[in-house]
């Protein structure tokens, strides 16, 4: 396994939401991946700079540099969800620094990884907005994976993240479940076994009668929701005191 250290960039995609530890931190794709990794390489070496609610030009300014800094074998960056979220998305800006950010990764000598990232609109309000932008970083991820050679994973390309349980309460976050899957993605692009039942399809929930359906949109819009939209009109983040869980390349060990 040629890969001894690995760090990975981006925001609570990536940090793990919504994949709790028993301390209430979170696992993850990532410590998942890496995991699996250290298992064939007793000296593996793990940092995880990603932030949740980080928009792109700070996951580029703040944590590619210290990525970059730590010169390890395998670097992975996902960002810009946030972004598509927001009202000042610039698509031309974003696609323009994307390029320059993976191929100044791969210049390093570094395996990369990126993500065309699954589709939420589904699940969330404002479906006609966020759709045709996402599309934008979706395509812009496959363009610049082809340009520089890095692993694209296509989680949008999987239609198994249609499936509820996939995602967590928030119905934005990936659930333990997803981030299982997308980690058995992330291996097997790498040319690494994961665990056989992180790929298997999960049975969907039963679909639920349209009042209680309608009752179940009212909870999350109260708990997820309003505070969300709270915080973009008060220039907040859910990041705003979360520093990152592994800012060091450090020996893994075994997470719990």
């Amino acid at each position: 396994m040629r890969w001894g250290s690995y760090v990975a960039v981006g925001d609570s995609f990536t940090e793990g939401m919504d994949d709790p530890y028993p301390d209430g931190t979170y696992r993850g794709w990532a410590d998942l991946v890496a995991a699996r990794l250290a298992a064939d390489r007793p000296d593996f070496r793990y940092a995880n700079l990603a932030i949740r609610g980080r928009l792109f030009p700070n996951v580029v300014d703040e944590q590619v540099p210290a990525a970059v800094a730590m010169k390890p074998d395998l670097i992975s960056f996902a960002a810009g969800g946030n972004d598509v979220l927001r009202r000042s998305f610039d698509p031309e800006s974003l696609m323009g620094r994307f390029d320059s950010v993976v191929r100044e990764l791969r210049s390093t000598g570094a395996d990369v990884i990126v993500f065309r990232f699954a589709d939420v609109t589904s699940r969330l309000p404002g479906q006609r907005i966020i759709g045709p932008r996402a599309a934008v970083l979706n395509r812009a991820v496959g363009e610049t994976a082809d340009r520089y050679g890095a692993h694209m994973i296509d989680l949008f390309a999987d239609d198994e993240f249609h499936n509820p349980v996939m995602w967590g309460q928030d119905r934005l976050h990936l659930s333990a479940a997803g981030h299982r899957r997308v980690a058995g993605h992330v291996l097997t692009a790498l040319g690494v076994q994961a665990d056989p039942e992180w790929l298997v399809p999960q049975a969907w929930l039963p679909s639920a009668r349209w009042l209680k359906a309608r009752a179940a949109d009212a909870l999350w819009a109260g708990r997820h929701l309003a505070p969300w939209v709270k915080r973009r009109l008060t220039g907040r983040s859910s990041g705003d005191l979360v520093t990152a869980k592994r800012p060091e390349l450090s020996p893994f060990g075994e997470l719990g």
